[in-house]
């Protein structure tokens, strides 16, 4: 079984394969799951901070792994109004909901409650699945990894 304990922001070396994970698996510090080509691995990284799309995970005998995201269910909501935009990302904030903000879309986990509030201020919604990234937060991990 392949065993990580390292994290890069990138590396300059030649990648030997990815990992594929979910927005809830890349928010744990101990998993026990498959690279892409199938190999057994374990991770144990620092508690606190998330797993991003696109870091390196480095094996204990070398090997580089790229952290992908994978597709899952989510809504995006688009808007062509900035005002009402920022007025719908407020509204979400201050429910406390996960979002991952772009140029005027924003992307959250299926809720219902949700999905009408951003209706009612006349996003457009779409339901493909998508990779999730939400934002982390004014306290985020802002954090720098080994190099």
């Amino acid at each position: 079984m392949l065993q990580v304990y390292q994290r890069l922001n990138h590396s300059h070396q030649p990648l030997n394969g990815s990992i594929t994970l979910d927005y809830d698996s890349r928010q744990k510090a101990r998993i026990k799951t498959r690279t892409d080509s199938g190999e057994a691995i374990a991770i144990f990284v620092e508690r606190g901070h998330p797993l991003k799309v696109g870091e390196i995970l480095k094996t204990e005998c070398g090997k580089l792994l790229e952290v992908k995201g994978a597709l899952e269910e989510v809504i995006t909501a688009k808007s062509d109004d900035w005002q009402v935009f920022s007025q719908v990302c407020y509204h979400l904030g201050n429910r406390h909901t996960k979002i991952q903000i772009g140029d005027r879309w924003l992307r959250f986990k299926p809720d219902h409650v949700l999905a009408e509030l951003v209706s009612n201020y006349g996003l457009k919604t779409d339901s493909q699945p998508a990779v999730f990234e939400p934002e982390n937060g004014a306290y985020g991990a802002q954090h720098s990894h080994a190099h």
